[in-house]
């Protein structure tokens, strides 16, 4: 089974716009690029959890510039050794003097927007912490893609290529979209798209495929528990924005909510899907947040919440040690026995929700160790659209856990299923089959 953690969802989110007062344009750079790189460097000294070097920021920015160069062929590069003042207005003209004074040697063969981005790129790394980093205008705007959802024109399912098929599976069918009006259902094979066969073709290919012109048919050949149905459906393509909850009654009358992230439409998104579950005859849920990378901390409370009926979510410590609890929001759904799918790659924002759960008592873990990322990001956008990402603070569980570098152990281990399985699907998932054995056990014990 592959697993993967996107990188740029891998955080416990704050976002901020960046505002600062304008600074004259430094030699060869624009005024935006001197802003930026003054922006950014009052930003990482002020807000970043730790308390930081002025020399050893500059000279991480000397450091990156001269390797660029070197990179790139230029012998014996020209790049002035900076000297912090001490002063964070001085050090961040110094900043920009630097790299001024290289745009001016380099800018016509590299480009000054270039060096300064490598300028901030060597600035961000210079306090060794991974999750400190610069984005550039298409990485900032992955990140916002990943979080909350992009939009396009297709059909509103879920797809994966069949290990033993080789044909097109649907995992998850979009509430109320396109698909769905049409009758598809999770577990349904495609056996081909407008008359071309799926078989062979990747998950990627297939997406092409059914993506098209908003208010043009597609038509699906399916095969539903073994047996071709009789005439391709005609499915109507809209625009679709992609999820981030999945959720699906399962045998049992169990209600199975899965999360790809803990976006801004998240918490609205998953209680629907609970709503959904309720009407169906939920006796008892199932929250997976397996190979989560995170996403928003405010995300995370309100997701927390759904199942905390009060008491504390999350303290987070900001630099100075200023501590700040966020407690439930008063929208827990009626109480039932719950489990809560972890991986190693549980992260983040995915931990606040399941250390919240853990430490109320309100739910059972199951599965493997978290990762263990309990620091916090803010977001801070710069004015042509790139963005600077600065670890602000660390979290602790309501018990008082911190969790970096640690994880979080879960309460019943099940070990991996194997690489053959597909998480969420049954019986070759064995963390969910232990997870549906738990609560049928709690079942047997309300209901005797």
């Amino acid at each position: 089974m592959k697993r993967f953690v996107p990188i740029i969802l891998a955080a416990a989110l704050v976002f901020t716009a960046a505002r600062m007062p304008s600074a004259r344009a430094a030699g060869p750079l624009s005024s935006v690029e001197s802003d930026e790189l003054q922006m950014s460097y009052s930003l990482l000294t002020s807000e970043f959890y730790k308390k930081t070097d002025a020399q050893v920021l500059l000279t991480a920015v000397h450091a990156r510039l001269v390797s660029f160069l070197e990179k790139n062929g230029v012998t014996a590069p020209q790049v002035p050794s900076p000297h912090a003042a001490d002063d964070p207005s001085a050090d961040a003209r110094e900043l920009t003097r630097e790299v001024s004074s290289v745009a001016s040697q380099y800018g016509t063969k590299f480009g000054t927007r270039t060096l300064t981005y490598e300028a901030l790129s060597g600035l961000m790394s210079a306090v060794n912490d991974k999750y400190t980093v610069f984005l550039s205008p298409k990485e900032y705007a992955a990140l916002n893609e990943g979080l909350d959802g992009g939009n396009f024109s297709g059909v509103g399912i879920a797809i994966r290529v069949d290990d033993d098929t080789k044909l097109l599976r649907v995992t998850d069918v979009i509430p109320g979209g396109p698909a769905e009006k049409s009758g598809l259902q999770p577990g349904d094979v495609i056996l081909s798209v407008d008359g071309k066969s799926t078989k062979g073709l990747t998950s990627d290919e297939d997406a092409k495929m059914l993506r098209g012109k908003e208010g043009t048919v597609v038509r699906l050949s399916i095969e539903r528990n073994g047996g071709a149905l009789g005439e391709p459906v005609a499915v109507t393509r809209a625009v679709i924005h992609q999820p981030s909850v999945y959720a699906r009654l399962l045998p049992g009358d169990i209600g199975y909510a899965r999360l790809t992230v803990f976006g801004a439409n998240t918490a609205q998104e998953l209680s629907s899907a609970l709503d959904r579950l309720e009407a169906q005859g939920a006796k008892a849920y199932v929250l997976d947040l397996r190979d989560n990378g995170g996403g928003y901390l405010n995300s995370a409370i309100d997701v927390s919440s759904k199942f905390v009926p009060s008491g504390p979510i999350v303290s987070v410590e900001s630099r100075g040690g200023s501590d700040t609890q966020y407690d439930a929001e008063n929208t827990a759904i009626p109480s039932k026995p719950l489990a809560v799918l972890v991986n190693e790659y549980t992260a983040s924002a995915s931990e606040i929700t399941s250390g919240a759960i853990q430490d109320n008592g309100v739910g059972e873990l199951i599965g493997t160790r978290t990762y263990g990322k309990g620091v916090v990001q803010t977001i801070h956008p710069l004015p042509d659209g790139s963005a600077v990402k600065i670890t602000s603070a660390r979290y602790l569980t309501p018990h008082g856990h911190d969790i970096n570098t640690i994880g979080i152990e879960p309460d019943i281990k099940a070990a991996d299923p194997a690489r053959t399985a597909h998480l969420g699907e049954l019986p070759s998932d064995t963390q969910l089959q232990a997870a549906l054995t738990y609560l049928a056990g709690k079942l047997a014990q309300v209901n005797n």
